[in-house]
């Protein structure tokens, strides 16, 4: 890198002004408490648009609270461990994967409405900066997936493949939230695995269950850019499905509840007491109407409410959540 490429790189000295994203959440608490000069960074992180960190959070509790309600010996003190793990393992991989898509994305945010003020585009950190910050991210998350059984370390480690080719997909396919979902939900198969030391049918069944869910609630997130993305020739379900994205938004939703249901009754058909069964049944119930609250108000052509509804996930994801940990305590 010549001298003059190394002066017109951005740094944090450089900038006026404090730069807030445009789709954080209001009274976030980066913008309002974090130092100045770590706060590009943790915008990077998303730490101030925490939905996403839920949602990738989520699938790890679930995978976990029905692992433990189907097992006769229900939770334990390890899975105290295993629950906070994985809630910080969220947090660190979910920035560490963000900054990787920013890195990814530089020439495609600069041309989109929304994502023109995030860091990267915005000038408020250079790239050499931000794949520093992956870097420690990611080792931070490391170190925590060390202190989880074998099993668990082996499906974290074999997770970094979709994290690391997700960004690019959205060049080559139209269906790059696909390869969210492969992402966002392999926390179902690691946090199983964690607490019963390995997987089966039950897991997976809820893995592909977290996918189809992905599809639902990206494929409304998508629906915010898919004009930008038209323009910049970014692909997504979004604008593949068009005018007929509420039938397939249906359709996902039918198959991420039918996945969850089948998991229950696979999970739970043997050690679980019929309480448990009733009470993640209920959940699954909860979650049902939860999605199809949502659908009934989306609107392809609001970007406002379709940021809305996808925030929204996470309290769907915490129905469902809540109604496991029920089923695995009684």
């Amino acid at each position: 890198m010549s001298a003059q490429d190394t002066q017109a790189e951005p740094t944090l000295k450089s900038l006026p002004d404090d730069v807030r994203v445009a789709d954080a959440t209001d009274l976030n608490w980066v913008d309002r408490f974090a130092p100045l000069r770590a706060r590009p960074y943790l915008r990077l992180s998303r730490a101030d648009r925490p939905a996403g960190t839920w949602l990738l959070l989520l699938p790890c509790w679930l995978g976990l609270f029905l692992a433990a309600a189907g097992d006769p010996k229900g939770l334990s003190l390890a899975d105290l461990h295993i629950a906070v793990g994985c809630a910080v393992g969220a947090f660190l991989m979910r920035g560490a994967g963000c900054t990787w898509n920013d890195v990814a994305d530089r020439n495609f945010d600069g041309e989109v409405a929304r994502t023109r003020s995030r860091p990267i585009p915005s000038g408020a950190v250079s790239v050499r900066q931000a794949l520093a910050w992956m870097v420690v991210q990611a080792l931070l998350a490391f170190a925590v997936l060390l202190t989880f059984p074998w099993a668990a370390i082996a499906l974290g480690v074999i997770s970094l493949a979709p994290v690391c080719i997700y960004p690019f997909m959205k060049r080559v396919t139209w269906w790059p939230q696909v390869f969210l979902g492969i992402a966002f939900n392999w926390g179902a198969l690691l946090a199983w695995a964690a607490h019963a030391g390995s997987i089966g049918l039950a897991p997976v069944l809820l893995y592909l269950a977290g996918i189809a869910w992905t599809l639902f609630y990206d494929t409304i997130y998508a629906c915010q850019d898919k004009d930008d993305d038209a323009l910049i020739g970014v692909k997504s379900t979004a604008r593949l499905f068009a005018g007929n994205t509420r039938r397939w938004l249906l359709g996902f939703e039918i198959a991420a509840v039918t996945l969850a249901l089948l998991a229950v009754v696979l999970a739970m058909a043997d050690g679980a007491s019929g309480l448990g069964l009733a009470l993640a049944a209920a959940g699954i119930w909860g979650f049902a109407l939860r999605l199809h609250g949502q659908l009934s108000r989306f609107d392809a052509e609001n970007p406002d409410l379709c940021l809305e509804l996808f925030r929204d996930s996470r309290t769907a994801g915490l129905i469902l959540a809540g109604a496991f940990l029920a089923a695995a305590v009684v």
